[in-house]
């Protein structure tokens, strides 16, 4: 069983509240797009669970990457069920980018051993679990353009039509802990909503749709505001950092890529919305 875990775009993101339990209430749209890594579920001899990467190198913890622990938290719910696999994820979203590359990976898996396992879990009790694992897989269960607001996990619909457009996504190689990222933050309510700003004509969305994330990387990491002005130099209608970065996007009318120059280490990749 194969399966293609996509990664995700912030139009426009909003911290607004430090919670009592540690974590940060947001205001976010989650928009999708078609950048992926690969995901296979083979059954194993052994009975243990195995895990094998390629791609891009994950750096920490193996024993901590979200598919383990999605398998893990459905072994623990279903112990008769659910048996040792092998599972293999070809890594190619980048890491610690803001583009929820590993919280995809985690929801794609639960969703995967979902169907393996035939466990008939609804898509509610899924995303419970996906919470457990991130504050972004639950937006991956669903995978359609969203609001997200709480923890990223209240999701509602957003119809966002970007049918005409090309993105661009453009990753410096800067690895952004979103720890970090949250402690340079003062959470505050803005007066107007994402979505309010999102249903308007794009051409005023540069003016309007900001991530509370992006001033102060921009600050600690000048490329980020080098990158988003050259976009709308070479004809971005939208630009801006996503998630807690490291990764830019530009949204465009028309792209041509040979206008754009970037070092060899930056992962540049034109992608659609999903």
């Amino acid at each position: 069983m194969v399966s293609l875990p996509n990664c995700k775009i912030n139009l426009g993101l909003y911290i607004t509240e430090k919670r009592t339990d540690g974590f940060h209430n947001i205001e976010t749209c989650f928009l999708p797009v078609n950048l992926t890594d690969a995901l296979e579920v083979i059954t194993t001899e052994t009975n243990k669970l195995e895990f094998t990467t390629l791609g891009t190198p994950i750096v920490g913890d193996i024993s901590k990457n979200l598919c383990i622990s999605a398998y893990q938290l459905l072994k623990d719910a279903f112990p008769d069920k659910v048996f040792p696999i092998h599972i293999l994820l070809n890594k190619q979203i980048p890491m610690g980018a803001g583009l929820g590359g590993g919280s995809a990976d985690g929801a794609f898996t639960l969703l995967m051993l979902n169907d393996y396992y035939n466990l008939e879990l609804s898509q509610e009790q899924l995303i419970e679990f996906a919470l457990i694992l991130g504050s972004d897989c639950p937006f991956f269960i669903l995978n359609t353009p969203s609001i997200g607001k709480g923890r990223g996990e209240q999701l509602t619909a957003l119809p966002i039509d970007l049918k005409g457009y090309s993105i661009l996504l453009i990753n410096p190689g800067i690895h952004i802990s979103t720890k970090w990222a949250f402690e340079q933050i003062t959470p505050s309510v803005r007066a107007k909503s994402i979505s309010d700003i999102l249903l308007q004509p794009i051409a005023t969305w540069k003016n309007e749709l900001i991530n509370d994330f992006e001033a102060p990387i921009a600050k600690e990491y000048p490329v980020i505001d080098a990158i988003i002005k050259d976009l709308y130099a070479k004809g971005a209608v939208y630009a801006a950092m996503t998630g807690s970065g490291s990764t830019v996007f530009g949204i465009f009318g028309q792209l041509e890529e040979s206008m754009f120059s970037f070092p060899k280490n930056y992962v540049v990749k034109k992608v659609q919305g999903v």
